[in-house]
């Protein structure tokens, strides 16, 4: 073909083109040709024509009984509403076995749980000679176009033309004139065909997005050698276990045993998927042979199923009620403007495109109808329960655990060979040349290791939904192999998954012991994210440690246990690498101080399991019961925030748990005991479409922030990093992962600065120079010379004149100014003292001592003053001078005579 195609040069390539045109003109012709018209005269007389296969504004879906045991085997049933040219179109086909009975119909339309257009009539006013009257000889066959006036679709209100997911239903009743009594009842799903439920394209791109996150993780977990290293950047990539929980999240709120609204429904259905409620028609098949015929009861789960009595549908009748409008109002007005309706037709044309509608399906164009709902699925319409969930994806509740069982072991096989592949692709790879030798070594030596801990993993991630789904078939019951399957399989995932995780515990734990002692928890105030005023339980072995603890509103008696390890030299958990490579899909993601967290997390979700499935078919207890349990585990898991990577702690902890809380919280709005109005319910559901739609967005960002940390993290041996804008990035989030790998806690935050005050602070004293320290004047201090001069006054007047102390007085020292010696040294302490004992030794060898100088001698050394000058003479000023004379006699000297007082001792 592709030689062939070459061939062809540009001219002709036109020329094939030119001749292609009228070929496909033709084809559109044709197509066109058979395209049916309506012709519509409005109200200005303009002549419209409408398409036959256009779609209608309202129209019936799926139908199924309503009252269990009807006479009539209805096989079609659809109806509807043309806006465009203000008409309703139904058709009717089936059989009976009932010999022979005129009958009256009923249809009634309803509209968020309230009735917006009902008819009464009688077939055969209505021309419909198949029931006119039922023959079990005669095939069922009606089918109308009924003109309706503005005033008949005025309770329908504008939106219901637009909005997804409008919640409507078409009621057909039948009744036996000769017992009038009801002997038929259908109900068909009314939609607008806008819808939320797109699992074809959300469903794939939320797969796809899973497929990413999948390959993203287990490259950080398979690239590397070294143990420690690799589990560091695994922690934080994006944990596949997160993804699901948020989808699982999402999906199994449906569970709750709440009447629904429509909007609700059809948004989950984008995330079935997730939990194994994936329609097959062969494995629906064999499952309904697996069964048999006992399908279990719906309406023990709280949702009215197809083929039971629902009397109150649609409000229920009196029928007492519907003969009296059969006879007085026979058909919109009456029968004669029925008959006006028919005859005054516009057309001929309108006439034959009318017995043609009678045999209207999918191969001539017309598509807008249902099919009767298979046997254990709920009424069309009716969304309680999980029941109402599965009925958009087809799949009778009764049918739930063994196709989610049944997708799960699929999705594990595929896991499992593709990490097989893997190993055998990377070696060829090498064989080939396509790959070094060295790469990958690691994986491709342990793949078996590898495959058998991806296997568990996977059974870690389906833990909640097999709880669930195994618990749901105890409460729905079921046939016998069908519970004895659900049991076998509750038991390996109980068992084994908690087996694995207490032997995980115990295989750390092992070589210490737990110490226990009394404590008190206080209720302090606190504040939440920092920001809004809260109330918190802290320990009172914590806040001794805080220098400003919060003031304690209330406190009571609590206990404290801690683990003491009894190997020092022990190295930490996640540096262990023989306590990785068993348990590490355990506790690899978790903080080193958390790393137990994967044991709280299953009993969790066991929890969570239990009141889902285990509490099926009771509202208020799943409701209130699980409102606990989110808000305890929203506490509980703020406060531990056991996640080492920060993405995850934000995703899982903070707006997953919102979101759950919320999501619970809203749903008790939806118990029939509160009787809402629909539309309020039907806004209650779009706030929790938000929610959830936030956070599916939120994780598909966190996924793609994901991968790029995950290329960060795998090319991390490599110097040269592309694109290279992103390397000072790249350089913080390795820094980011070692810092979080030790999981020490933040430093505290600096102390805010106050207001900046006037103050006066003193460092320091520093005596400068001063011009009287060059004075030369006798120390003061001088022991001798305190000692002489408080001996006794002096006898004698000497002259002053000349004396050497009148000029060594000389200074400029004011008048009673106290003379300050300068700074003493080292030195002259120690010529103080030698001077000291010198004269302490003449003393005693002159045997001169009194009790003046012992008293002068205790006093020092307090400080002395100088003498202030003599005010007797005229003479300059005196300073007084005293020395030791030979034979212990002291000789006081003034001016240039000396004067010698000797005192000899007796």
């Amino acid at each position: 073909m592709l030689p062939l195609l070459c061939c062809f040069n540009g001219a002709s390539w036109f020329r094939l083109l030119l001749l292609a045109v009228p070929f496909l003109s033709y084809i559109h012709s044709g197509r066109a040709a058979d395209t049916q018209y309506v012709q519509y005269t409005n109200d200005d007389g303009q002549v419209i024509y409408l398409a036959d296969d256009r779609r209608p504004a309202l129209y019936t879906q799926n139908f199924g009984d309503c009252l269990g045991n009807s006479l009539i085997n209805v096989t079609r049933f659809d109806a509807a509403y043309y806006k465009d040219n203000m008409t309703v179109l139904f058709h009717l086909e089936g059989n009976t076995a009932v010999a022979n009975e005129s009958l009256i119909l009923y249809i009634g339309v309803f509209a968020y749980g309230e009735n917006r257009f009902d008819l009464t009539f009688n077939p055969c006013n209505a021309q419909i000679y198949s029931l006119c009257p039922m023959n079990a000889s005669i095939p069922i066959e009606a089918n109308g176009i009924i003109p309706v006036s503005q005033t008949d679709v005025d309770a329908i209100p504008a939106l219901a033309l637009t909005i997804p997911d409008f919640e409507g239903q078409a009621i057909l009743r039948i009744f036996a004139n000769s017992t009038q009594s009801e002997i038929g009842c259908y109900s068909a799903l009314v939609t607008n065909g806008a819808t939320f439920s797109h699992p074809s394209a959300v469903g794939t791109v939320l797969g796809i997005f899973t497929i990413v996150a999948l390959i993203a993780s287990f490259a950080t977990a398979i690239y590397g050698n070294h143990i420690p290293t690799t589990r560091t950047h695994y922690a934080h990539s994006l944990s596949i276990l997160v993804v699901f929980s948020v989808f699982h999240h999402i999906f199994f709120t449906g569970a709750l045993s709440m009447n629904w609204p429509s909007v609700l429904v059809a948004f989950w259905s984008n995330y079935a998927w997730s939990a194994g409620m994936i329609y097959s028609k062969p494995m629906q098949n064999s499952i309904n042979q697996l069964i048999g015929s006992n399908k279990g009861n719906t309406s023990i789960v709280g949702a009215a199923s197809s083929g039971s009595t629902a009397e109150n549908l649609g409000g229920g009748y009196e029928i007492s009620q519907i003969y009296k409008r059969s006879f007085s109002n026979v058909f919109p007005r009456d029968a004669a403007k029925f008959g006006d309706a028919l005859k005054n037709l516009r057309s001929t044309i309108l006439e034959r495109h009318l017995s043609k509608r009678a045999l209207a399906n999918a191969t001539t164009g017309y598509q807008w109808y249902g099919s009767p709902v298979k046997p254990g699925l709920p009424l069309p319409g009716n969304f309680s329960g999980f029941p109402g969930t599965l009925a958009e994806e087809n799949i009778p509740a009764s049918n739930a655990f063994i196709t989610g069982f049944l997708w799960f072991l699929i999705i594990l096989v595929v896991i499992a060979t593709a990490v097989i592949g893997l190993k055998w692709s990377l070696e060829g790879m090498v064989r080939i040349k396509l790959m070094k030798e060295d790469r990958l070594a690691y994986f491709r030596a342990h793949w078996m290791n590898y495959t058998g801990l991806v296997v568990l993993r996977t059974l870690l991630i389906g833990f909640f939904m097999m709880m669930f789904l195994t618990m749901f078939q105890f409460t729905y019951k079921g046939s016998a192999g069908v519970m004895a399957l659900a049991a076998i399989v509750f038991l390996i995932f109980f068992i084994g998954l908690f087996g694995i995780a207490g032997y995980a515990c115990f295989y750390r734990l092992r070589l210490g012991r737990y110490e226990t002692a009394p404590d008190r928890a206080h209720l302090a105030k606190t504040k939440a994210l920092g920001v809004f005023p809260w109330l918190g339980f802290e320990l009172e072995s914590r806040r001794s440690e805080k220098p400003d603890a919060e003031v304690s509103v209330a406190s009571v008696p609590w206990w404290r246990i801690w683990y003491v390890n009894e190997d020092a030299q022990r190295v930490k958990v996640h540096e262990d690498e023989d306590y990785v490579k068993k348990f590490g899909w355990l506790s690899a993601r978790f903080r080193q101080s958390r790393w137990w967290f994967y044991a709280v997390w299953l009993l969790y979700e066991f929890v969570r399991a239990c009141f889902y499935g285990g509490a099926a078919g009771h509202p208020m207890t799943q409701v209130f019961g699980l409102l606990v349990v989110e808000f305890v585990a929203l506490i509980i898991i703020v406060w531990l925030k056991p996640f080492e990577g920060a993405r995850l702690n934000a995703l899982m902890v903070y707006i997953l748990g919102f979101s759950k809380v919320a999501s619970v919280a809203l749903s008790a709005a939806f118990d029939s005991r509160f009787n809402l109005p629909r539309i309020t319910t039907t806004v209650i559901g779009v706030v929790i479409i938000v929610i959830q739609g936030i956070l599916t967005i939120i994780l598909l960002i966190a996924i793609l922030f994901g991968v790029i940390s995950s290329y960060m993290s795998v090319t991390r041996n490599r110097e040269e990093f592309r694109p290279r804008k992103w390397e000072p990035i790249r350089e913080k989030y390795f820094a980011h992962i070692e810092k979080a790998a030790t999981d020490l806690p933040p430093p505290p935050p600096p102390v805010p600065e106050g207001p900046k005050e006037p103050y006066f602070n003193v460092s320091s004293v520093r005596r400068c120079p001063k011009i009287e320290d060059d004075d030369i004047v006798n120390d003061p201090l001088d022991p001798p010379s305190s000692r002489v001069s408080m001996a006794g006054p002096s006898t004698h007047r000497v002259s002053r004149g000349d004396s050497i102390r009148s000029q060594i007085s000389r200074s400029n020292v004011p008048f009673g100014a106290r003379v300050h010696r300068t700074s003493w040294s080292s030195r002259d302490f120690g010529s103080w003292h030698e001077a000291n004992n010198r004269s302490s030794q003449l003393m005693s060898r002159s045997g001169l001592a009194t009790k003046a100088s012992d008293a002068s001698l205790g006093e020092y050394p307090s400080p002395q003053r100088v003498k202030p000058p003599s005010r007797i003479g005229t003479g300059p000023l005196e300073v007084r001078n005293s020395r030791t004379g030979r034979g212990g006699q002291v000789v006081e000297e003034g001016g240039n005579d000396e004067i010698e007082a000797l005192r000899i001792r007796d």
